[in-house]
């Protein structure tokens, strides 16, 4: 079996920061999927269910109701080896063209207050296994200490 294009990326490498992970072509539409990565793979820990599962929460509800993207946003939601999120825009896009969009999600969830949106018996399932304080310290490291000043290396894939 071929290994797909997510496997080919070198984790040994790869660092915190916001890249392309593919392009796909869907009928006449391009459908860019982001590699929004939070933690080194295999270097620090990585996030928590509880935390991770609160950003999905917060990421998914501010990004479906954005203004401006709400229309071209196809799916948010982590990564299985919990070092980050993927997201999936309608549209041809660069990493440099979602980083004020990025800043915006991670400055919502950093200063969330309240309840968690869907965190309900009712809306989720598994509504307990959530974390905001967790969630809210990691959106402001990842805004700290790389979307705030990212650098160019951190928008292309290690080489």
């Amino acid at each position: 079996m071929e290994k797909i294009a997510s496997f080919t990326i070198d984790h040994i490498r790869l660092q915190p920061g916001v890249y392309v992970s593919r392009k796909d072509k869907v009928g006449a539409e391009t459908v860019t999927t982001f590699d929004l990565r939070m933690t080194s793979p295999n270097e620090e820990p990585v996030m928590n269910t509880a935390e991770v599962h609160t950003i999905e929460h917060l990421g998914a509800t501010f990004l479906r109701n954005h203004p401006g993207y709400k229309d071209r946003v196809i799916y948010f939601g982590p990564m299985g080896c919990r070092t980050g999120f993927y997201l999936l825009l309608a549209g041809d896009y660069s990493s440099a063209d979602i980083l004020p969009l990025m800043v915006e999600m991670y400055e919502f969830i950093r200063d969330f207050e309240g309840e968690v949106p869907g965190a309900s018996p009712k809306d989720c399932g598994n509504y307990l296994d959530m974390n905001l304080n967790m969630a809210k310290y990691l959106a402001k490291k990842y805004l700290d200490n790389i979307l705030y000043d990212i650098d160019v290396n951190r928008l292309n894939y290690p080489t």
